[in-house]
């Protein structure tokens, strides 16, 4: 029978828990399967016949599927993964494999619509993605995640989160604390998406050490952010002028997710919203990508969907009566 090659780039896996000391683990699965596999960094090529290559691929993606989710690896949970492979069961399936963005401690993050999966390749294509779309369609979060495992996996040095702070005019000065405790509540989101995907101990010394920043948007200006990650939340309240300043802060190695919704606008009625207006400028930009969710795509409480419907009717009736 013809041999044939699959290779594969495990980015979220620690090797040597996956390889096992001296390649332990490799040599199971060596011992099982009659196909040859070699290791180099992150890549894997798996040489041998077309079934044999195809059961070693699926045991591998199991073994880091087991590896990330539990922590461990153990000789048993290689031994019931090479069992189940034989015998045609299986842990994941191969489109839920490639849907993962990170591994936690207590949860898998991964793409779970359509929407969130082409979100995911573009993003992974892309250096600058624009992410589009209504409340609850994990926007803001994946975007998160990807930066987060860019950092786990080295590779970004630092992640930097920013919002506008639309409100913070009059009102802000009526709110008691420092600047920094009146500007917390724009920033919150941020925050409560990072204290799921990291030990608070280890979020708390990313954020002394500047690895991890979470600011408002006007503290962008003048930076030129090298190697980091750069995610622009609710970037439909990003006037013009800071939607370019923004887009100009990336650097050398740098990647940056703009997410918002174009219908939750709160900038003054004069004000030129950058969101929409990078929808004109930067479209078909070659490294620019543009991703836009549906309602089908909202993964929150399944009544988030139905009030974003009963939203959408009323406006349709105001407009229709003239009343908007």
């Amino acid at each position: 029978m013809t041999a044939v090659e699959k290779r594969m780039t495990l980015d979220n896996v620690n090797m040597f828990s996956l390889l096992g000391i001296s390649d332990t683990n490799l040599k199971l699965i060596e011992d099982k399967f009659n196909a040859s596999i070699t290791v180099r960094g992150e890549n894997v090529l798996i040489k041998g016949v077309q079934e044999e290559v195809e059961l070693v691929e699926k045991v591998i993606k199991e073994m880091v599927y087991v590896l990330n989710t539990n922590g461990t690896l153990r000789t048993n949970d290689i031994e019931t993964i090479l069992d189940l492979a034989v015998h045609g069961k299986e842990i994941i399936d191969d489109s839920d494999f490639e849907s993962i963005v990170l591994y936690t401690k207590s949860d898998v993050i991964k793409a779970k619509t359509q929407g969130q999966i082409n979100y995911l390749q573009t993003a992974a294509k892309n250096d600058i993605c624009f992410a589009i779309g209504p409340a609850g369609t994990g926007k803001t979060y994946l975007a998160v995640a990807f930066a987060v495992s860019a950092l786990k996996n080295g590779r970004v040095n630092k992640i930097v989160l920013a919002r506008p702070a639309v409100e913070a005019g009059e009102s802000l000065g009526f709110l008691p604390g420092d600047f920094r405790e009146k500007i917390d509540p724009y920033l919150r989101p941020l925050y409560d998406a990072l204290d799921d995907m990291m030990p608070s101990d280890k979020l708390k010394g990313y954020i002394e050490k500047r690895v991890v920043e979470i600011v408002p948007l006007a503290y962008m200006r003048g930076r030129t952010l090298n190697n980091a990650f750069v995610i622009l939340d609710e970037a439909q309240n990003a006037t013009d002028v800071q939607m370019k300043m923004f887009l100009t802060r990336l650097g050398v190695s740098s990647k940056a997710i703009i997410t918002g919704d174009v219908t939750q606008i709160d900038l003054p009625s004069k004000s030129v919203s950058g969101l929409v207006q990078a929808k004109d400028i930067l479209n078909g930009i070659e490294g620019v990508g543009f991703v836009y969710f549906e309602k089908s795509d909202v993964v929150r409480h399944r009544l988030v969907k139905d009030i974003i419907n009963a939203y959408e009717k009323f406006n349709e009736t105001e407009i229709k009566t003239g009343k908007n």
